[in-house]
Protein backbone atom coordinates (compact mmCIF):
# COMPACT_ATOMS: atom_id res chain seq x y z
CA UNK A 1 0.00 0.00 0.00
CA UNK A 2 1.54 3.53 -0.95
CA UNK A 3 1.30 6.26 1.22
CA UNK A 4 -0.49 8.54 -1.09
CA UNK A 5 -3.67 5.59 -0.70
CA UNK A 6 -3.06 5.55 3.08
CA UNK A 7 -4.64 9.70 3.20
CA UNK A 8 -7.45 11.31 2.33
CA UNK A 9 -6.85 12.63 -1.34
CA UNK A 10 -6.99 16.76 -0.57
CA UNK A 11 -8.87 18.93 -2.75
CA UNK A 12 -9.63 22.64 -2.61
CA UNK A 13 -13.11 23.88 -1.91
CA UNK A 14 -14.43 26.01 -4.93
CA UNK A 15 -16.76 28.74 -5.41
CA UNK A 16 -19.50 26.47 -6.67
CA UNK A 17 -19.03 24.78 -3.54
CA UNK A 18 -19.31 27.17 -1.49
CA UNK A 19 -22.87 27.98 -3.11
CA UNK A 20 -23.98 24.99 -2.58
CA UNK A 21 -23.45 24.51 0.91
CA UNK A 22 -24.91 28.25 1.48
CA UNK A 23 -27.79 27.16 -0.05
CA UNK A 24 -28.57 23.90 1.80
CA UNK A 25 -27.40 25.28 5.35
CA UNK A 26 -30.36 28.42 4.81
CA UNK A 27 -32.61 26.50 2.50
CA UNK A 28 -32.07 29.46 -0.71
CA UNK A 29 -31.91 28.89 -3.92
CA UNK A 30 -28.61 28.49 -5.55
CA UNK A 31 -28.94 31.78 -7.45
CA UNK A 32 -29.40 33.05 -4.26
CA UNK A 33 -26.26 31.65 -2.32
CA UNK A 34 -24.20 32.50 -5.57
CA UNK A 35 -25.65 36.65 -4.99
CA UNK A 36 -25.30 36.68 -1.14
CA UNK A 37 -21.75 35.00 -1.68
CA UNK A 38 -20.58 37.58 -4.50
CA UNK A 39 -22.13 40.58 -2.05
CA UNK A 40 -19.98 39.53 1.05
CA UNK A 41 -16.67 38.83 -1.43
CA UNK A 42 -17.18 42.15 -3.11
CA UNK A 43 -17.60 44.45 -0.58
CA UNK A 44 -14.28 42.72 1.42
CA UNK A 45 -12.51 43.37 -1.60
CA UNK A 46 -13.60 46.72 -1.89
CA UNK A 47 -12.86 47.95 1.69
CA UNK A 48 -9.30 46.42 1.25
CA UNK A 49 -8.79 48.02 -1.80
CA UNK A 50 -9.40 51.62 -0.42
CA UNK A 51 -7.28 50.45 2.67
CA UNK A 52 -10.06 49.88 5.40
CA UNK A 53 -9.02 46.52 7.22
CA UNK A 54 -12.45 44.25 7.15
CA UNK A 55 -12.24 41.89 10.72
CA UNK A 56 -14.90 39.25 10.90
CA UNK A 57 -14.74 38.32 14.46
CA UNK A 58 -13.34 34.62 15.20
CA UNK A 59 -12.54 34.04 11.60
CA UNK A 60 -9.94 36.88 10.83
CA UNK A 61 -8.84 40.26 9.21
CA UNK A 62 -8.60 40.83 5.71
CA UNK A 63 -6.08 44.30 4.94
CA UNK A 64 -4.02 45.61 2.68
CA UNK A 65 -0.10 45.62 3.01
CA UNK A 66 2.63 47.72 1.85
CA UNK A 67 5.22 45.73 -0.26
CA UNK A 68 8.64 47.67 -0.16
CA UNK A 69 10.82 47.72 -3.50
CA UNK A 70 13.42 45.46 -3.56
CA UNK A 71 15.76 43.58 -5.82
CA UNK A 72 14.77 39.86 -6.87
CA UNK A 73 16.92 37.45 -9.19
CA UNK A 74 16.01 35.73 -12.44
CA UNK A 75 17.09 32.37 -12.33
CA UNK A 76 16.56 31.77 -16.28
CA UNK A 77 19.21 34.92 -17.06
CA UNK A 78 20.46 34.93 -13.82
CA UNK A 79 20.81 38.28 -13.37
CA UNK A 80 19.12 40.91 -10.40
CA UNK A 81 15.84 42.41 -11.24
CA UNK A 82 14.27 45.43 -9.47
CA UNK A 83 10.71 44.58 -8.32
CA UNK A 84 8.72 47.51 -7.49
CA UNK A 85 6.58 48.42 -4.37
CA UNK A 86 3.40 47.21 -4.69
CA UNK A 87 0.23 46.89 -1.91
CA UNK A 88 -0.87 43.52 -1.46
CA UNK A 89 -3.85 41.66 0.02
CA UNK A 90 -3.11 40.25 3.48
CA UNK A 91 -4.99 38.00 5.84
CA UNK A 92 -4.77 36.82 8.92
CA UNK A 93 -6.95 34.23 10.59
CA UNK A 94 -8.72 35.26 14.07
CA UNK A 95 -7.84 33.09 17.38
CA UNK A 96 -11.24 30.65 17.01
CA UNK A 97 -9.91 29.92 13.44
CA UNK A 98 -6.37 28.93 14.19
CA UNK A 99 -7.87 26.90 17.25
CA UNK A 100 -10.22 25.30 14.40
CA UNK A 101 -7.06 24.26 12.56
CA UNK A 102 -4.56 23.34 14.85
CA UNK A 103 -6.48 22.32 18.64
CA UNK A 104 -3.29 21.09 20.17
CA UNK A 105 -1.48 24.65 18.84
CA UNK A 106 -4.35 26.47 20.92
CA UNK A 107 -4.30 24.72 24.33
CA UNK A 108 -0.20 25.19 24.33
CA UNK A 109 -0.66 28.82 24.06
CA UNK A 110 -3.57 29.02 26.34
CA UNK A 111 -1.24 27.15 28.41
CA UNK A 112 1.51 29.66 27.92
CA UNK A 113 -0.61 32.42 28.68
CA UNK A 114 -2.23 30.87 32.14
CA UNK A 115 1.38 29.95 33.45
CA UNK A 116 3.10 33.54 32.45
CA UNK A 117 -0.07 35.61 34.07
CA UNK A 118 2.24 38.10 36.12
CA UNK A 119 1.75 38.78 39.97
CA UNK A 120 -0.55 41.42 41.60
CA UNK A 121 2.03 44.16 42.10
CA UNK A 122 2.08 45.11 46.10
CA UNK A 123 3.75 48.30 45.41
CA UNK A 124 0.57 49.74 43.33
CA UNK A 125 -1.49 48.30 45.82
CA UNK A 126 0.41 50.53 48.31
CA UNK A 127 0.89 53.56 46.37
CA UNK A 128 -3.10 53.38 45.79
CA UNK A 129 -3.50 53.13 49.25
CA UNK A 130 -1.41 56.29 49.92
CA UNK A 131 -3.25 58.26 47.38
CA UNK A 132 -6.61 57.69 49.52
CA UNK A 133 -5.31 59.07 52.71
Amino acid sequence: MSLISRHRKKSTVNRIELVEKIATTHTVSKAEAARILETVTSAIVAAVKRGDPVQIVGFGTFKQVARAARTGFNPQAGTAIKIAAQKVPKFVPGAAFKAAVDPKAAKRKADKVAAAKPAPKKAAAKKAAAKKK
